[in-house]
């Protein structure tokens, strides 16, 4: 009787230990990584430009989801862009996931410290190396404490469109993606949010660089108005707002305000309408997830962006060939299907891959493990005067078609999130 008890005890023990690994957990933290002092901002390519004041906080927020042996991290920077040799360096600090499964993507605000490293005529760089330095710490920091707040969680998955008033196409106005993708992870013990990641296309750049002002822009009114509402801690990943997506921030009677109470308005504004999407969302139960990704090799045949990617000390290497590598990643986290973008995808690559992946949660992570400048296909590069800058700040006339190409791959070869 006793042996039996005992193999019964092993049995049981077994099936919970069992069931506990196979749980859905999510966990999430935020650290601040505005420079004390403040630094020069920069909203692209050339010199940053100095500041004497901020509005708001720039972050570095993490989300982190395990379901058994497998764990992925969700990384937001308030930044214009991360490269991949930073984003590597706080991977190595972060234990207990793999680095492919670390996505670190930018909120692309053009009011943050250069991250790039953009040489000047004479190869000089504005970038502050101590600074960037200091923020590979703080992703790491945040990616781990959010493993250590890893707790049972449910998840609730909407795609919807949003209001107008929000963004609109600078070249086109009417030529972008008007859905907004959110996924809010819940606790099973207390019923209190974890976290709302919102995925939308949009530049935030309401105040810009020239004005003087350190800003996260409107993700700071967004991150505000979310965790105020619902608790948590809010997110802000960008999709493809390339060629120009960007906040529309127009004036009845022509102009553009470029203030603060402007992007209070913008981002309170979106995060409103991500709740009204979720509210109403089902509740997945111990959703399922899936990470996979692959290192996609792109050409690179514009002058400026050789002459960037190689006087830069902050680019994963220098080019071979006038070749450069990176990482692309697919995801499943229950219904939602997630593709990273490195760089600033045309409206037109997101409508299409967002056709091509087989769920009606589907997502758009621009600017995320790196950003390569402007993604098009081949049909619209340097094809007409209004896109001589984006073809200019591309890595060439093929990036696009290879993206499309690889992801594609990705897609075919991945699990269905539906099943």
């Amino acid at each position: 009787m006793k042996y039996l008890l005992g193999i019964l005890f092993l049995v049981v023990t077994y099936s919970i230990s069992f069931g506990q690994e196979k749980i859905f957990k999510a966990g999430a933290a935020k650290r601040v990584i505005t420079p004390q002092p403040l630094l020069s901002v920069s909203g692209g390519v050339g010199t940053p430009n100095p500041v004497t004041t901020k509005k708001g906080d720039l972050f570095v927020r993490a989300l982190v989801f395990e379901k058994g042996s497998e764990r992925i991290a969700i990384v937001g920077i308030d930044n214009l862009g991360w490269p991949a040799v930073l984003g590597n360096k706080s991977r190595e600090l972060i234990k207990g996931i793999p680095a492919e499964n670390i996505l670190i993507g930018v909120t692309h605000t053009h009011s943050a410290p250069d991250a790039y490293g953009f040489p000047d005529e004479n190869g000089n760089i504005g970038a502050d190396l101590k600074y960037l330095d200091w923020c590979v710490i703080q992703i790491a920091d945040a990616v781990n404490e959010a493993i250590n707040n890893l707790e049972p969680a449910n998840l609730k998955i909407a795609v919807e469109e949003a209001k107008e008033n929000i963004a609109y196409n600078y070249y086109a106005p009417q030529l972008y993606d008007r859905r907004c993708g959110v996924i809010q992870a819940v606790s099973q013990n207390s019923d209190k949010t974890i976290a709302t990641l919102v995925n939308y296309a949009t530049h935030p750049e309401i105040i810009g660089s020239e004005r003087g002002i350190l800003t996260p822009d409107l993700c700071g009114p967004l991150y505000d108005r979310i965790e105020n509402k619902v608790g948590g801690i809010a997110i802000f990943m960008n999709g493809a707002q390339g060629g120009m997506v960007t906040a529309d921030n127009r004036l009845e009677g022509g102009g553009e305000a470029n203030n603060w109470e402007e992007c209070i308005r913008n981002g309170e504004l979106l995060a409103d309408e991500a709740l009204r999407i979720i509210e109403k969302a089902k509740i997945q139960p111990n959703p399922e997830i899936y990470c996979t990704s692959k290192i996609v090799e792109f050409p690179v045949e514009s002058e400026l962006m050789q002459t960037i990617l190689n006087g830069s000390p902050l680019m994963q290497n220098k080019l071979e060939k006038n070749k450069i590598s990176t990482v692309v990643n697919l995801l499943n986290i229950g219904t939602a299907q997630i593709l990273t973008i490195p760089g600033e995808a045309l409206p037109n690559i997101g409508f299409y891959l967002k056709r091509k992946m087989p769920t009606k949660h589907s997502f758009l992570f621009g600017l995320t493990n790196d950003a390569f400048g402007y993604l098009l296909t081949k049909v619209d590069f340097n094809s007409f005067e209004r896109y001589n800058y984006i073809s200019r700040t591309s890595l060439g006339e093929m990036t696009g078609e290879i993206f499309i190409e690889e992801v594609l791959e990705l897609i075919k070869n991945s699990p269905d999130p539906n099943k």
